[in-house]
């Protein structure tokens, strides 16, 4: 367990990649004990995130500001500020931001030691 409870957004590093960024505000990397994953991320308008999918976890996504349209097996949603999608575990999905601004968003997983399978790795 960290020596505190308060994990601060501000003294967390970023995960980068040329689509965005993520950071993890909790999960077990951070705290041996926790049972979910959470984190916010962000994408570079015109930008996307590869197609994947999680197979220990479902994932909740929240959506802050910007707008973007997420694949979720063979269906497409448009999500915009306050709109969330849940997406069960094993359900390959992608965020593709198809507007002007980044889109900033909350992420959560129901496990401490989510797990990603990125498609273009199979």
């Amino acid at each position: 367990m960290p020596d505190s409870p308060v994990i601060r957004l501000d003294e967390m590093q970023a995960d980068s990649f040329p689509w965005g960024s993520i950071k993890w505000l909790m999960g077990q990397s951070i705290d041996a004990d926790a049972e979910q994953t959470f984190g916010m991320v962000f994408i570079n308008a015109g930008e996307q995130n590869p197609p994947h999918y999680h197979p220990n976890c479902e994932e909740i996504l929240y959506v802050l500001s910007g707008t973007c349209e997420h694949t979720y097996d063979d269906q497409r949603f448009q999500l915009g500020p306050g709109d969330s999608i849940r997406v069960p575990a094993g359900v390959k999905h992608q965020a593709i931001n198809n507007g002007w601004e980044p889109i900033r968003a909350i992420i959560s997983f129901s496990a401490g030691d989510r797990q990603t399978v990125f498609l273009d790795q199979e």
